[in-house]
């Protein structure tokens, strides 16, 4: 979803940012908290860490800003702040929350397998960690992983395509960053269902790493190489808009553009009808599902969930497009 080279003096850098970002985002009031919020590592702090990818995308932005809303309404303190899909910072932001003895962290994170030991070593810390959006490769770590089924968004959303292509012609797939487990699902989905239907022909195939100007870019050059193509579906709606600005310069019309998200720009364009579909995936429920477990979790030892959990997308099209605002049915 969705979803954009350092050396010491970066990093050093980096690392007095997010303390800072920790310590002021906290307020200037007493960390304590009664015991109905200490966890069982004896926790005193009332902080709940939020990290996310850049805010900049807007999927990320909504993620965080409902884990806050939901966490403050509960009585937390929150801190928020962005890793930018940097391994190196996120492991530094969730040291700083360490520190600050965070009551939880909720962590939409930086790659599936890099990110398995900063989830360790705040585990060990007693501090638990909730996974939103995109799972890591290990279990029993963090206490829960909510996600959206992206398998199923997938599918429905190349269903679509299929139904807008009419079952043939030329078309274009971008994907997402390659350490991200979601870009994988994702394209296994529309592979599922697209190569079901042998008239439909993938003329290429590339990574724009979530990002709209890499998108854009790329189209460009695929668009002089492969003139006939009839449709892009892109892994999600971030690249998908780029593909729509890229056939825009290019005056090229009939394209069929399918996405992954149900971001509030990409409903604009299918209602204007530069893009067929996209699926949603509820950014702002999976991010308050989160908190809900983690207050749970610190007040009980127990989230009453299995660690892994998915919620299913909705495909927005033209037909329903109103009934959606921000990441969510209105």
């Amino acid at each position: 979803m969705f979803h954009r080279t350092r050396h010491q003096l970066v990093t050093t850098t980096a690392a007095i940012t997010a303390g800072l970002l920790l310590l002021t985002s906290c307020g200037s009031s007493d960390d304590s908290t009664d015991g109905s919020k200490s966890s069982k590592s004896g926790s005193k702090s009332n902080l709940v860490a939020i990290i996310t990818p850049s805010p900049d995308n807007p999927f990320f932005k909504a993620e965080g800003d409902a884990a806050k809303k939901k966490a403050e309404n509960l009585g937390y303190k929150t801190s928020v702040a962005s890793h930018d899909d940097d391994p190196n910072k996120q492991s530094e932001l969730i040291d700083a929350a360490i520190s600050r003895k965070a009551a939880a962290i909720i962590l939409d994170n930086a790659g599936a397998d890099a990110s398995i030991g900063p989830v360790r070593k705040a585990t060990k810390a007693g501090i638990p960690v909730f996974l939103i959006d995109r799972e890591i490769n290990q279990t029993g770590i963090a206490k829960a992983q909510i996600v959206s089924n992206n398998a199923q968004g997938a599918q429905i959303a190349a269903q679509e395509f299929v139904t807008a292509m009419d079952g043939k012609g030329q078309y274009v797939e971008l994907t997402g960053k390659e350490s991200d487990t979601n870009a994988d699902v994702r394209s296994k989905g529309f592979a599922d269902v697209i190569s079901q239907y042998p008239d439909l022909k993938q003329v290429a195939k590339q990574t724009a790493n979530w990002d709209q100007q890499e998108a854009f870019t790329k189209m460009e050059t695929i668009l002089q190489r492969h003139p006939k193509i009839r449709g892009i579906i892109a892994g999600n709606d971030t690249m998908a808009l780029g593909a729509v600005a890229a056939l825009k310069s290019a005056k090229r019309t009939g394209v069929t553009v399918v996405g992954f998200d149900g971001s509030p720009d990409a409903i604009t364009q299918i209602k204007a009808g530069t893009m067929r579909a996209t699926a949603l995936q509820p950014a702002a429920l999976g991010a308050e599902r989160a908190v809900e477990q983690a207050d749970k979790f610190v007040k009980t030892g127990k989230t009453g969930q299995p660690e892994k959990q998915a919620i299913d997308c909705e495909l927005i099209t033209k037909k329903n497009a109103d009934e959606y605002g921000v990441f969510a049915k209105r």
